[in-house]
């Protein structure tokens, strides 16, 4: 084992040193830390404090001087074991990191301000959202998570809900969403429209788009993990806020020298007020459903929506080396309408209502070892629930339907450092789902309980490397699964390499091998009260695949001045999905055909920063057609092949002030007609060739400002303002056609119009 290992280790360096040579340019020399810190004093007029044992080993390549100060001290920061902390305008401490963190040095920023400050790109490809320094992006007052993601090219949603997210074309399902390594299987409020996930106290975001990390499993298309506070607070702060949806609030309170609580809350206002803004939401998402269109005999009363949200967090240093992590989250979306009937001498009214919970709980254990070595233990449980009854007046009927996931986790790795710059990670991962269907009706009396369980078992093992100059960044890793019901074995690869070469470029390559067992179906439309109408189902290795997938992206980056060029080529192909996991509302919406997507396209990004003004456009160009071999058209475009997308925005940023401007267009949604003048044949609609045309042009214009100023001696207050859709464009995100008295009438989904919100928050 030693021998392979060794073998491994060495055929690896070997590529290194090729890949180095291959590429190597002109390397400017490492300088002591001390010579950098003088300089930099000079260039800011500015002072470093810190003691000279901890620098005197330190060596490293000057930052550019392009870089702003902000982007010297996190350049600084990213590669060596030190914190630059800014105590004034004109002194910098300089501390070490504690150790726990002085073992992490592979993560680092390759591009830091992205987009706008607080948004970076790493070296491993990965992008993250430093949410405590993030400024604002346009339409946004709160950093709302997955709102905030769809900045990046190549994410998008096709609905505007943050439930229905495409990452380069894949579906919502096939994304795997992580809070505080929790696997989430709901993400929205207002079925959709807003993140559940509270901003005030996830810390960070990471967006890996391709190059997962070997301990990931799940999200064929993607990966967004949300992170906490790792921080032990040493004095208590606070912040409460109140907009035109929700209030809320967000406590860390230290509870000793190596104990502090986290705890953040949210709650919708509709109990207390309706406003504008509640009322733009609950028409859009009960459009087109029961609540707002129920039958002509019938009138619904008594409409009320309510969402609220509960996390905490509790951080113990048991010492020096060991520390606890206990993580619990809630949250929940209801609606409840009564439905009326008042026909002749008859009269009824009942309750119909839609509910949607997820509740879930983690502990992680991590111990550092010495220098070289440490472990993580983490498990959790995550349940999540979509509940609905729906009372038929007309036939005297109950009908419940029931979606519940049940999923347990455990996980432990070790981290290893061979040398600096050259560390190696394996671990084991053991995931048990269990997801029931139940669907009950009263009159006539009808049952149906399918509940299924899945047990995946994991190993994986993962090497990461850095050049001592910095430039060059190796991820590489192999996750081997095995799915005991199926006695299904997979192996998936996974890389990520990035190299920067004649100073102001870049380069990187990204691949990776994924599969997931669960997805989300449509039976039919009018499921759960046609709101959330999926839900959530495990693969039987029969009718229903195993979701694998693979991709390879590659990129060039060139970065001068406040300049940013960033372009990306990528090819992905999935196969496994089913015809009900894709939303179709044609001739194949009751259909259920195993099939494949390929996907390939380019995203690009400029950006430009001018002193206060920060600005950017973003295009990504997609090709995404099916492959369904037991379909009459065996390829066609997929629903989500929304061809051409553009985004561009500008912000401006002083001390107490920011705000931002910006638009989104793109192509539109595919969508398949009738036959122009055959339009019926034997009372089925006769469709032309599957999305062989597209809605028109979706387009977009948001607002948003913040205003920060001191309300109370150490109490800050915060304003803040946006419109989303601001020119109330009337835009069709969704079609679909019904034979309606032997002529076939078309149905529109429109999206948001124009939507103010406003927020006042308290900081203590």
């Amino acid at each position: 084992m030693i021998k392979k290992t060794r073998r491994y280790i060495t055929i690896l360096l070997f590529h290194l040193i090729f890949f180095q040579f291959t590429f190597a340019q002109k390397v400017e020399k490492e300088q002591p830390l001390s010579s950098i810190l003088e300089q930099l004093e000079i260039q800011f007029q500015i002072q470093f404090n810190y003691a000279e044992d901890i620098i005197k080993d330190v060596k490293l390549i000057h930052p550019s001087k392009d870089l702003s100060l902000e982007a010297s001290l996190a350049y600084l920061e990213s590669h060596t074991a030190l914190t630059f902390t800014p105590l004034n305008k004109r002194t910098i401490l300089v501390v070490e990191k504690p150790k726990a963190l002085a073992l992490q040095e592979i993560s680092e920023v390759l591009i830091s301000a992205y987009l706008v400050k607080g948004i970076n790109k790493l070296k491993d490809g990965s992008f993250e959202i430093d949410i405590p320094d993030f400024e604002i992006l346009p339409g946004l007052i709160d950093t709302d998570v997955l709102h905030a993601i769809q900045a990046f090219p190549g994410i998008q949603s096709s609905n505007e809900t943050v439930s229905n997210l495409n990452i380069r074309g894949g579906t919502h399902d096939q994304n795997l969403i992580l809070w505080d390594a929790i696997k989430m299987y709901q993400s929205g409020h207002f079925f959709g429209l807003i993140s559940m996930f509270n901003p005030h106290i996830t810390q960070r975001v990471s967006l890996i788009k391709n190059g997962t990390d070997s301990e990931f499993t799940d999200g064929v298309s993607g990966t967004i993990s949300m992170e906490t506070s790792d921080t032990i607070s040493k004095q208590f702060k606070a912040n409460i806020g109140l907009n035109f949806i929700d209030a809320n609030g967000f406590a860390d309170i230290p509870l000793s020298n190596k104990s502090s609580l986290q705890i953040a809350t949210r709650k919708s206002i509709s109990d207390f007020a309706e406003t504008p803004t509640y009322d733009l939401f609950f028409d859009r998402i009960a459009q087109d459903t029961e609540v707002l269109e129920n039958s002509s005999d019938i009138m619904n009363s008594d409409q009320h929506f309510d969402f609220y949200d509960a996390s905490f967090r509790w951080l113990y240093q048991i010492s020096d080396n060991d520390k606890l992590r206990i993580n619990f989250i809630n949250t929940a979306n209801e609606l409840i309408f009564n439905e009326n009937i008042s026909l002749n001498t008859f009269q009824d009214s009942r309750e119909s209502s839609l509910k949607q919970q997820s509740i879930a709980g983690a502990i992680a254990y991590s111990r550092i070892w010495n220098d070289t070595w440490q472990t993580h233990f983490e498990a959790y449980e995550t349940d999540y629930r979509l509940k609905s009854i729906n009372a038929n007046l007309l036939d005297n009927q109950r009908f419940l339907q029931e979606n519940k996931i049940s999923e347990t986790s455990l996980k432990l790795k070790t981290d290893y450092r061979i040398q600096s710059g050259l560390q190696w990670q394996n671990g084991y991962h053991f995931v048990e789902t269990k997801i029931t269907n139940l669907d009950d009706v009263d009159t006539p009396r009808f049952r149906s309980l399918i509940s299924e369980v899945v047990r995946t078992h994991g190993l994986f093992s993962q090497i990461s490397y850095q050049s001592k100059d910095q430039r060059t960044h190796l991820k590489t890793g192999l996750r081997y699964n095995y799915i005991d019901k199926f006695s299904k074995h997979l192996l998936e690869p996974r890389i990520s390499v990035s190299h920067q070469f004649l100073e102001h470029f870049s380069l990187d390559f990204l691949g990776e091998l994924k599969h997931q067992n669960t997805s989300q179906i449509i039976n039919f439309q009018s499921d759960f009260l046609g709101i959330e109408k999926r839900r959530w189902q495990l693969s039987n290795d029969r009718d229903i695949p195993v979701i694998r997938s693979r991709q390879a992206s590659f990129g060039l980056t060139f970065e001068k001045k406040g300049w940013l060029w960033n372009a990306e080529a990528y090819y992905k192909n999935v196969k496994g999905i089913t015809t009900q996991s894709q939303g179709f509302q044609n001739q194949y919406e009751f259909l259920r055909v195993a099939g494949d997507y390929n996907t390939y396209g380019i995203d690009v990004i400029i950006r430009k920063q001018l002193q206060r003004f920060n600005t950017w456009l973003s295009y990504s160009y997609m090709k995404n057609d099916y492959d369904f071999d037991n379909l009459p058209e065996t390829r066609f475009p997929s629903n989500y092949d929304i061809r051409h997308t553009f985004n561009f925005g500008v912000n401006y940023v002083s001390k107490p002030l920011k705000a931002s401007l910006g638009m989104t267009y793109n192509s539109g949604n595919p969508t398949t007609t009738p036959v122009l003048g055959n339009e019926i044949i034997n009372n089925t609609i006769n469709y032309n060739s599957t999305n062989s045309e597209t809605l028109k042009a979706y387009f977009r214009m948001d607002f948003s400002a913040v205003y920060n100023f001191k309300l109370y001696r150490n109490i800050q207050a915060q304003l803040g303002v946006s419109i989303w859709n601001l020119l109330d464009r009337d835009n069709v995100i969704n079609n679909f056609y019904r034979i309606q008295d032997t002529r076939v009438e078309e149905i529109q989904q429109k999206s948001l119009g124009r939507t103010p919100n406003a927020t006042l928050r308290i900081v203590f």
